[in-house]
């Protein structure tokens, strides 16, 4: 065999090796940065209009005390069958008396990278009285309240609570008003008009965990009304927030998305 045939029949096997290893490789984590939302994506008030929606990081009202970053407005956006799987456990809720309120939904890259920003800030401890008062905050990624990527970035996670109907009208955010644990009595926490969960959303405790034995009566009770409702229409719960659901099958499992939240996409 000459050195030319020797050479090229090496370059084939390191070619062929490479694809072998390429197709045994697992799937990744990617980013995508599309500027506008893609198509596979709605704004929840368009498949079901009864559910509230609280987009909580579009305003000061949340454990960082300021707009997040990427919430061009106070709107819910998911992907078309996490919104269709939502709409599915409003009419089983709605037939019981009560809503859903959502919190959060789609979240971008860049809302994620403003948390990771605020947690490094130790100076910053503003709201810590009301979201995270038994937390250090050195501990905030170690004990896993904040991290690096969100599924809410892939767009089929969604935070939400119950409302009884009639419902209130949501209390606006009064700024001034003196920060209260999360985890307080009901009538002491910061005003909402949900139901009592035990904790107010994002709270920072243990006492959040979904199945936590010290919540009981009333509120372990929504919290499983809550539960039944969105595993029956597809979603699995997070056990350490009793808040947080992620669709069984999302089609975007591995994809985290980097458009802002609006109530508009394409057309």
């Amino acid at each position: 065999m000459s050195v030319l045939s020797r050479t090229a029949r090496a370059a084939a096997l390191a070619a062929a090796a490479a694809v072998a290893v390429s197709a045994a490789a697992p799937a990744t984590a990617t980013t995508a940065h599309p500027p506008t939302r893609p198509r596979e994506f709605v704004a929840l008030g368009d498949v079901d209009s009864t559910i509230r929606q609280e987009i909580r990081y579009h305003t000061p009202n949340n454990f960082v005390g300021e707009p997040i970053d990427g919430y061009l407005q106070p709107a819910c956006v998911l992907t078309r069958p996490a919104a269709r799987a939502l709409h599915r456990a409003q009419r089983t809720l709605l037939r019981q008396g009560y809503s859903l309120k959502v919190y959060d939904c789609y979240r971008p890259q860049r809302a994620v990278d403003h948390f990771v920003s605020w947690a490094k800030d130790l100076d910053d401890q503003a709201m810590k009285a009301e979201f995270y008062p038994r937390v250090d905050k050195t501990r905030l990624f170690e004990d896993g309240y904040i991290a690096e990527r969100s599924g809410h970035s892939r767009g089929s996670t969604v935070d939400l609570t119950l409302v009884k109907l009639p419902a209130r009208p949501a209390p606006p955010h009064d700024p001034d008003r003196p920060l209260t644990p999360c985890f307080a009595p009901h009538e002491d926490r910061a005003p909402d008009n949900s139901v009592d969960m035990g904790t107010g959303y994002d709270c920072f405790d243990t006492l959040s965990h979904t199945l936590d034995p010290r919540i009981q009566g009333e509120q372990r009770a929504h919290r499983l009304l809550l539960k039944s409702a969105l595993e029956s229409a597809g979603f699995k719960n997070l056990p350490e927030e009793w808040w947080h659901y992620t669709l069984r099958d999302e089609p975007f499992p591995t994809t985290y998305f980097d458009f802002p939240v609006s109530r508009t996409g394409p057309r």
